[in-house]
């Protein structure tokens, strides 16, 4: 059976504004490089990834084109796109572009992994897992067990209820998929928006919309507790004790 094209999106259209910076955190320096550098050169070491679709904001593009895929020569990111307002209109904007004709191949029955371009910890390992779980079950996320102990509230902030931890997981990425199926599933999420957003229904993660939209399982395959999404100065300080 020969392997199906698999297709990374990464997602690099943040602020700064959690980071405290007026540079957006995806290029901020982790020991000597942007932080979108790791996750992309993760894909480029890939033997799993074919290509890879990169959404940056749109004031963003001609700086990420020259100064991180030209320079360190990400041979696989076939197309820079500008992002959306929220991240899944990132994500829609990608899933239209992946079975363009203006790909050097479309990717129209294969998979997609869909990865935050803040998450530096990306391994072959994660995207191995992932890569065998999605040609099983058809959609699947990275996740850990959550450590701690989970409350729901309710609106007025006291706790209602206490779920068993040993099934409550911490959900990262990549999230990946069938092209089709998620492809469709963001057609329809933006097709029901307005009628979502009437009901409060918020939408954060891929895996959501598949759940909106399919009759799909995700099954929840470990990642890693290193593969940590870089949001606050905080962060940039474990990632580099990681690194060290």
């Amino acid at each position: 059976m020969s392997k199906k094209r698999c297709t990374a999106i990464v997602l690099a259209a943040g602020s700064g504004s959690r980071m405290k910076s007026t540079v957006a955190k995806q290029f901020m320096p982790l020991m000597g490089k942007p932080l979108i550098w790791y996750a992309l050169n993760a894909v480029e070491q890939s033997h799993i990834i074919d290509d890879c679709i990169l959404v940056t904001g749109a004031e963003d593009i001609d700086f990420v084109q020259k100064e991180i895929v030209n320079k360190y020569q990400f041979h696989k990111v076939d197309r820079i796109i500008a992002g959306g307002a929220e991240r899944y209109a990132s994500v829609a904007k990608a899933m239209r572009v992946l079975a363009d004709d203006a790909l050097q191949i479309p990717n129209r029955d294969g998979y997609v992994f869909i990865h935050d371009g803040a998450r530096p910890f990306l391994t072959e390992q994660i995207l191995q897992d992932t890569y065998q779980a999605v040609q099983k079950y058809h959609a699947c996320v990275a996740a850990m067990p959550s450590k701690d102990t989970v409350k729901i509230a309710d609106r007025e902030g006291f706790a209602v209820q206490t779920p068993e931890r040993k099934l409550v997981w911490s959900i990262q990425t990549p999230q990946v998929f069938d092209t089709r199926l998620i492809v469709e599933a963001y057609e329809r999420l933006e097709r029901e928006l307005p009628s979502l957003n009437e009901e409060g229904i918020i939408v954060t993660d891929d895996a959501s919309v598949v759940e909106l939209f399919t009759k799909t399982r995700v099954k929840l395959v470990e990642g890693s507790y290193e593969n940590i999404k870089i949001t606050t100065p905080e962060d940039l300080e474990v990632a580099e004790t990681f690194l060290r």
